[in-house]
């Protein structure tokens, strides 16, 4: 398969690349400092640009069989890159007829098991709440794109390898979570969402065992 990576450079986008090269698709990633990265595969293509440039994002998702984004971004709220560019991201794919997008989001957008969102609980850390309310925005606009989307939404992320060891849920947190999750196990599960039937129009909750 042939992937365009957006937010490469970031702390999950660099397990996104190291990964989908190890499963032996074709990559290419996108950022501002892609150069950066360590990778030297004849698989990997490095496209430096802005997720916010129509033409540059147009010309990265071209000829591509997916995207996945791992969009990041401040935690104030000030940041709008994960509800802005994914906007951008879907406006381009239906520009270049690509329709397969998994993308990022935080656990905040699952389902709680008394109705409603997580991110509406009065539970709910109301530090996380500008960071939660920008990956609400980036769900609603998948979810209202007509594209065929998964939404991986994860808890806390631990910047670590891959162990294998994590458990998923469609639109709920998995029974069982920890609350957190390496960095390596989700990117394999973001990739691992791009064939998964079940993962289509979804919100997939994940977290370490």
């Amino acid at each position: 398969m042939k992937l365009v990576i957006f937010g490469a450079t970031g702390q999950v986008g660099k397990y996104l690349v190291q990964q989908a090269l190890l499963m032996g698709h074709q990559v290419r990633a996108f950022g501002r400092n892609v150069h950066e990265l360590p990778e030297e595969n004849p698989l990997l293509e490095k496209v430096k640009g802005a997720v916010f440039d129509p033409e540059e994002v147009a010309a990265a998702i071209r000829g591509t069989d997916a995207v996945v984004s791992a969009l990041g971004g401040s935690f104030d709220g000030m940041d709008k890159t994960r509800s802005l560019g994914i906007r951008n991201i879907i406006a381009q794919m239906k520009a270049t007829g690509v329709h397969r997008i998994v993308a990022l989001g935080g656990a905040g957008i699952l389902d709680h098991p008394e109705g409603g969102l997580v991110i509406d609980q009065e539970t709910y850390p109301p530090e996380y709440l500008p960071v939660g309310r920008e990956h609400q925005k980036a769900w609603e606009a998948l979810r209202d794109s007509g594209l065929s989307w998964t939404f991986v939404c994860s808890p806390d992320i631990v910047n670590a390898e891959v162990t294998g060891k994590f458990l998923t849920a469609q639109n709920t947190l998995p029974v069982g979570a920890l609350g957190k999750i390496n960095a390596g196990d989700l990117a394999l599960c973001m990739l691992q969402q791009l064939d998964n039937p079940a993962a289509l129009q979804a919100r997939i909750g994940v977290s370490a065992v």
